[in-house]
């Protein structure tokens, strides 16, 4: 199964798409479920609901720095992770949550995220976006980009 198809099943299971992106890589990561949905919580919804990056491109960019860098090498990564987001924008538009969700939930300012039902996966295309940013991830992993 691609990282991509374990990111949407992580999403439709309740995780944000942070979350799901991240988690898809959780043997990778080496760390538990546990310490990957606490460090990735706060990136769904385009950071917290607030509709700015893609939760799903922030979890793919997690997921790129944590394996590709040393932790020092500022260019490389940001190179890479550059390359990565403009694969992701060439797909579907945007790397911007509210413009791939058409602006749609802006009018919701809460915290509060919606609840999960048939008719918020329908309108939604987070879980997607969460396979796509997984499956960008793995193939800059695996250098097929």
């Amino acid at each position: 199964m691609t990282k991509g198809l374990i990111a949407k099943q992580n999403f439709e299971t309740g995780l944000n798409c942070a979350q799901a992106v991240v988690l898809a890589f959780k043997d990778e990561l080496g760390f538990s479920e546990e310490v990957l949905k606490k460090l990735s919580i706060g990136y769904g919804g385009g950071v917290a609901r607030q509709r700015n990056v893609c939760g799903a491109v922030l979890g793919m960019t997690m997921v790129l720095s944590f394996l590709l860098s040393d932790g020092n090498d500022k260019l490389g990564i940001y190179k890479i992770i550059q390359e990565a987001c403009a694969c992701f924008k060439a797909e579907v538009g945007s790397i911007v949550c509210a413009e791939l969700l058409d602006g749609e939930t802006l009018k919701d300012k809460s915290y509060i995220p919606e609840q999960r039902t048939k008719e918020y996966y329908k309108k939604r295309p987070c879980a997607e976006l969460c396979v796509l940013a997984a499956d960008i991830a793995e193939q800059f992993l695996n250098k097929t980009f």
